[in-house]
């Protein structure tokens, strides 16, 4: 199947122009903190790439990769951002709306990123070279798209990475954002070498006891608000210490709040280092959580945003962000035609 100039003909030929204008020396390739499949995805799959042009690419995140997530690493590079070697280094962002995504560390040392490639509808285009189709379910989808469409090598490794952001960000192909385009690249990257059974066994069936403890906690706090429309669970303070989890360990538990019958939007929130963090997902694109986490300073997509409120406690936060969501509901209801 030729695919040349297929999938992303408008990006394609600036990735052709990237490469060359590439600087001499060492490139960083970063992902965002608390690394999900497509942020690991596109590291090692854009690294890849770059190291077979003849390029020295190494990933830096600043938290580890997660235990889930390490199969798909095969021989790729890793280094954590506070053991980034001193020198000259060019970046290039994956998955991440914006530098601070890399934590204050990255973000400041790397102030004019070289490239961004991502998916967010709030992405500022903020490096010299930006790869960015808020159109696309993930940034793995945009660089598959871009390697075969320019026609440079993918290996199996490379394919796998790329399968297994394609497929979290998509929530194995039956989210909104599940296009044909995201059908066709996946059996493509199926024909490089990508196992969608290797997948799925350890994404899906690794869970640790200390996971379902979690879970059994998390679903136990849900309650309903706005009339049901919106489903809050919560994991307070000591959660993670009480079930010797991590919190790589909430991945997709978020989903279970959005998946209940007339719940149009699912909330987890986390109290953690201090302050807040919240996860939120819509069955709607209509419904834009990424406007009601931009409220508090977050952001993301029309169905799956988050946002992060240092020094807010649970008590305080809560009725905000209900008044928030309930807002946005009513503003939802209002723009509706009537029938």
């Amino acid at each position: 199947m030729d695919t040349t100039g297929q999938f992303f003909s408008g990006i394609a030929p600036r990735f052709a122009a990237l490469v060359a204008a590439l600087p001499p020396g060492r490139l960083a390739v970063i992902g965002h903190a608390r690394p999900d499949g497509d942020c690991i995805g596109s590291q090692v799959a854009l690294a890849r790439v770059l190291r077979a042009l003849g390029h020295n690419a190494v990933c830096v995140n600043p938290d580890p990769v997660p235990r889930r997530l390490q199969f798909c690493v095969g021989d790729t590079p890793f280094v954590r951002g506070a053991d980034l070697p001193a020198g000259d280094w060019s970046a290039l962002f994956v998955d991440c709306a914006d530098r601070s995504r890399a934590g204050d560390r990255l973000a400041a040392r790397f102030a004019s990123p070289f490239a961004n490639f991502d998916h967010h509808l709030s992405n500022p285009m903020y490096a010299a070279h930006n790869f960015v189709d808020s159109a696309a379910a993930a940034a793995c989808e945009i660089l598959a798209g871009v390697f075969l469409d320019a026609g440079v090598p993918v290996d199996s490794t490379t394919a796998q990475a790329l399968y297994v952001g394609l497929s979290t960000d998509t929530g194995q192909f039956r989210f909104h954002s599940t296009t044909r385009r995201a059908f066709v690249l996946a059996a493509e990257l199926v024909a490089r070498g990508a196992s969608p059974a290797a997948a799925s066994a350890q994404l899906y069936e690794q869970e640790t006891a200390g996971k379902l403890q979690l879970l059994q906690r998390f679903l136990a706090s849900f309650r309903l608000e706005c009339g049901g429309r919106v489903c809050i669970g919560v994991l307070p303070a000591g959660s993670y210490e009480a079930t010797g989890t991590q919190p790589e360990d909430i991945e997709g538990m978020v989903d279970y709040a959005r998946g209940i019958e007339g719940v149009d939007i699912g909330v987890l929130i986390e109290e953690r280092d201090g302050g807040v963090k919240a996860s939120l997902r819509a069955k709607n694109p209509a419904a834009r959580v990424d406007r009601v986490a931009a409220q508090f300073n977050g952001g993301g997509h029309a169905c799956a945003a988050g946002l992060n409120v240092p020094g807010a406690t649970l008590a305080d936060f809560r009725p905000r962000l209900v008044a928030a969501l309930a807002a946005q509901l009513a503003a939802v209801d209002a723009a509706q035609p009537v029938s």
